[in-house]
């Protein structure tokens, strides 16, 4: 059983508190900064449907930001600092304030490739207000995340034969990259 078939079963076994639990999830996800929220919101889109399921997951994700933020504000920053520095919008939003704050965020929440764990933590050592980082996380992470509902949505309704081509597509591009990075 993966992941995303386990958080369907628990979602449907508890009825009416399924939608707490799944943002309860994603809150805990966050805090941990390093887990993809991905599996959730593909359970919550075959759970709820696929815009009730878009709801959860962007509330789940936004409130797991700001208890995330807050966390790490607070001094439970046991990432290594180190792997903020390898990315030079994070050390920019690092050393940024005022409205110039709101619009990196907001970048880095749009850009897919920037880990929202990552996002938190440096906006928490940053010098942005609690505000200025709820403002830009909702405006950034919304278009981010329908794009990543779309794309779960359009797997999970692939035939068994799209899915397979998609898992070997990935895996080959996982392996290349290994590889590259082991051979420099």
């Amino acid at each position: 059983m993966n992941s995303e078939s386990l958080m369907i079963d628990i979602l449907l076994s508890i009825g009416p508190l399924a939608i707490v639990v799944s943002i309860m999830l994603n809150i805990l996800i966050s805090i941990a900064g390093i887990i993809p929220s991905v599996f959730i919101t593909a359970a919550n889109i075959t759970v709820f449907g696929f815009h009730t399921g878009l709801v959860i997951s962007y509330i789940g994700e936004l409130m797991g930001a700001i208890v995330s933020f807050w966390l790490y504000r607070k001094g439970i920053q046991t990432i290594n600092l180190k792997t903020l520095n390898k990315n030079k919008w994070l050390v920019k939003l690092q050393n940024t304030k005022g409205w110039d704050t709101f619009y990196m965020i907001v970048m880095l929440r749009i850009l897919p490739f920037v880990p929202s764990g990552m996002v938190n933590l440096a906006s928490a050592i940053s010098r942005t207000t609690l505000l200025t980082f709820i403002a830009g996380s909702s405006l950034g992470k919304l278009p981010s995340l329908i794009i990543e509902a779309y794309s779960v949505n359009q797997v999970l309704e692939a035939s068994t034969n799209e899915k397979a081509f998609l898992i070997m597509t990935s895996l080959i591009i996982f392996i290349i990259y290994i590889i590259k990075k082991y051979l420099k």
